[in-house]
This record gives structure tokens, sequence and C-alpha cells, in this order.
């Protein structure tokens, strides 16, 4: 398998996470892809703000430990001990969106949640996800929180 030929997957902790994991995970099943999950340590958009404790934080390895941990929740949430057989993880520093469409020139395809933790609830979709639908180098899945709730149901 190459890098080409995975499925990336864009996280940053918010409650539309697990279900772009879930659906990414399938598709990486189907497709025997490589599933690639990365989270970004961009300050104006990532999710970390609200798990930093109280004081001063020294070091991006402190960050980055943080970044991790919000991570393997996520995973833990979406898969819990049934992980995908392929998968990698990475902590990538700067803008969202720009890492995740730098990152999908090596992928077969991207998935992104409809919104992150940021920005307005009335928004169809979030900043990061259609600057990822925009200017990707592959397919972009853009996964909404309310279809996994849908196929939960039955409904």
């Amino acid at each position: 398998m190459s890098d080409n030929d995975r499925i990336l997957v864009g996280i940053d902790g918010s409650e539309y996470s697990p279900a772009a994991l879930r659906l990414a995970g399938r598709l990486a099943s189907a497709l025997a892809a490589p599933l690639h999950l990365v989270t970004c340590l961009g300050f104006s958009d990532f999710y970390l703000p609200a798990h930093l404790p109280p004081g001063y934080i020294d070091t991006t390895a402190e960050l980055e430990a943080i970044a991790k941990r919000l991570m393997e929740q996520a995973i833990d949430r979406a898969y819990g001990a049934e992980r995908p057989e392929h998968l990698t993880t990475a902590v990538k520093v700067g803008s969202p969106a720009k890492v995740l469409v730098d990152e999908s020139r090596n992928a077969q395809m991207l998935v992104v949640g409809r919104r992150g933790h940021g920005g307005l609830f009335g928004q169809l979709m979030g900043s990061v996800s259609a600057a990822c639908a925009a200017h990707a180098h592959c397919p972009v899945l853009v996964v909404s929180q309310e279809a996994e709730e849908h196929d939960a149901t039955g409904g």
C-alpha cells in the first residue's frame, strides 16, 4: 500500500469527529486502504483551548501531548476496541485547512466533519470543511452528524 492509497481524515475533537472517523473506517475497510488521521495545532480553529489546564503552557510538546490525547479520545469514541487495522495518526502544526489540503496530495480521499467546534451553528459547513472541499487534491467527503444519527435510528 502506498500513501496515495490512504484515506485521510481530519479531526478536531468536536462532536463531528467520531462520525467522520467511523465512516472513513468503513470506507478504508471496503477499499483495503490505510487510514491516516490528522489533527492540527492551529490556534484559531483547533478545539484545544477548552482542554488546556489553567495557567501557562510553556512548550509545544505540551500542546502536542494534549492534541494526541484528544485524538485518542476521538478514536476511542469512534471505534472502541475495534480500531481499523492500518490506522496511523499525526499531529501537525498549522492552519487545519492548509494542512489538510497539503496532505490531500497523497490521498485517495479526504474525510472531514461538516462543522468543527468553532463557527456559527447556522452555517451549513464549517470553514475548514468548505476550504477542503474547494481546494483538496483528491475527492472530499464531508460527513454530517445528522447522517449518522439517521443511520442509527434506521429512519
